[in-house]
C-alpha cells in the first residue's frame, strides 16, 4: 500500500516523465527491444512514427526515442537544449543542420550511420526513398536537462547559440580527428560516421576475446554524450564487467547473447538477452555485471550511447567507471578476469556455439579449463 504522502503533487516531481506522457506516443518498458519490428504510432510533435524506449537499465539521465520516417517524407524541424546522438537502423536519407551563423550542413546517411546533433541547432531528417521507411534510434540527455530546468519552453524555444558545438565543416562529411588516450579510451572526434560496420577500430586487449577485442569512443558534436563501437571475434566472448546505468547497447553485426547478474547471483541462470542487428538493451547500474558472447560466424559489433562522455566530466561515478573499466575487481576495478569467472559460463557458451555451427576458441584463451562435470 502506498503512503498517502508519496502521492503529494508537490513532492518528488519527475518533469521528464510527466512531459513524456503528453507526447502521445507509446512508452515501451522492457529489458530489450527489437527496434526493427517494434510497433510505433504517429507523433504530432516530431512527425512520422515514434515511441519512447524506457529500458530497465536506462538510468535517470538518458532518454531513448525510436522513430520512423515514412517513405518519401520527412520529420518536423527540431531545435532543443539537450545533446542527442542518432543511429540509423534502416533506410537511407539525409539530415540538415543549421549552424548559429546561418550556414546549413547537409549529409546523407544509410544503415549503420551515426551522427551527433549540436545542442540547440535547428535540424531536420529526410527519408531519401520513395518506397521504404527509415528507422532511427536516438539517445539524449533530455531527462537530466528537463528535470533540472523543469520548463519546456526554455528547452525547446531557447535562442542561445552554442557556436563551439558545431565543429568544423568537414566533421559533417565524416572526416575527423583521432585523439590518442589509452586502449579503450581512444576517441574519434567528428559529427558523422557513415558506416559503423567498416570503421577501423584500435585493439583493446585488456577486454579479452583472445586479442580480437577492438574499440573506439566517439566525440560527436563536442557533446557530453558517450558513444563507442566495439567488436570481438568469432568463437569468443568478452570479460564480464559492470558500470553505472544508462548504456544503451544496439547490435550492429553478428548475433549472440549477453548475461546479466547482480553481485552474488548465479550468472548462468539470471537474465539473458539474445541479440541480433537492431536489438537494443541496457544493463542496470553498477552492481550488475554483464558479459557479451558472440555466437555468429562473423565478428560481432555493438554500438553504445549514454550520458557522460570520455571528454567532459559529468559525475564522479562516470569518471571512476572510465578509470576502472578494464581493471580486475580483485584490484578494485569493474572487470572479472577469465580465471575468476564461473566455469559454467564457458560450458554454456560452447553449447551455444555448437548449436550455431561455430567453433569456440575460448578453451585455449582461458588456459585449457576443463568442462564442469555434473
Amino acid at each position: 500500500m502506498t503512503d498517502e504522502w508519496q502521492d503529494n503533487p508537490f513532492y518528488q516531481i519527475d518533469t521528464y516523465q510527466q512531459w513524456v506522457k503528453t507526447e502521445g506516443v507509446p512508452v515501451i518498458e522492457a529489458y530489450s527491444v527489437d527496434c526493427l519490428t517494434q510497433p510505433l504510432e504517429p507523433s504530432a510533435r516530431v512527425g512520422g512514427l515514434g515511441a519512447y524506449i524506457h529500458l530497465v537499465g536506462r538510468g535517470d539521465a538518458s532518454a531513448c526515442y525510436l522513430g520512423e520516417i515514412p517513405a518519401g517524407s520527412s520529420l518536423n524541424p527540431e531545435k532543443h537544449l539537450y545533446d542527442k546522438l542518432v543511429y540509423v537502423l534502416s533506410g537511407r536519407g539525409a539530415t540538415t543542420v543549421e549552424a548559429p551563423d546561418g550556414r546549413k550542413h547537409s549529409f546523407e546517411w544509410g544503415p549503420n550511420s551515426v551522427f551527433g546533433i549540436p545542442i540547440n541547432a535547428r535540424h531536420q531528417h529526410f527519408n531519401g526513398s520513395g518506397r521504404e521507411p527509415a528507422r532511427l534510434v536516438s539517445v539524449s540527455n533530455l531527462p537530466v536537462i528537463m528535470n533540472v530546468f523543469h520548463n519546456v519552453g526554455f528547452i525547446f524555444e531557447n535562442e542561445h547559440a552554442f557556436e563551439d558545438r558545431v565543429g568544423e565543416d568537414r566533421y559533417f562529411r565524416g572526416e575527423g580527428e583521432f585523439r590518442t588516450v589509452k586502449a579503450g579510451r581512444h576517441q574519434w572526434e567528428t559529427n558523422f560516421v557513415a558506416d559503423l560496420t567498416s570503421f577501423q577500430l584500435p585493439e583493446w586487449k585488456e577486454r579479452g576475446a583472445g586479442g580480437t577485442s577492438t574499440n573506439v569512443q566517439f566525440t560527436l558534436a563536442n557533446s557530453t554524450m558517450h558513444a563507442h563501437i566495439s567488436e570481438f571475434g568469432v568463437g569468443t566472448y568478452k570479460k564480464a564487467h559492470r558500470h553505472d546505468a544508462g548504456a544503451h547497447i544496439v547490435c550492429v553485426t553478428g548475433h549472440g547473447y549477453s548475461l546479466l547478474w547482480r553481485e552474488g547471483q548465479d550468472p548462468v541462470n539470471t537474465v539473458r538477452v539474445d541479440w541480433k542487428p537492431g536489438t537494443l538493451y541496457a544493463p542496470p547500474d553498477g552492481p550488475t555485471y554483464h558479459q557479451h558472447f558472440n555466437a555468429a560466424n562473423v565478428p560481432s559489433r555493438y554500438f553504445v550511447m549514454m550520458f557522460g562522455g570520455a571528454r567532459y566530466f559529468t559525475s564522479t561515478a562516470r569518471k571512476t567507471s572510465y578509470q576502472n573499466m578494464d581493471k580486475s575487481v580483485k584490484d578494485g576495478g569493474n572487470q572479472i578476469e577469465y580465471e575468476d569467472e564461473d566455469p559454467r559460463v564457458l560450458d554454456l557458451y560452447e553449447q551455444e556455439t555448437a548449436r550455431n555451427g561455430v567453433q569456440s576458441r575460448m578453451r585455449d584463451i582461458v588456459g585449457g579449463r576443463q568442462p564442469v562435470t555434473a
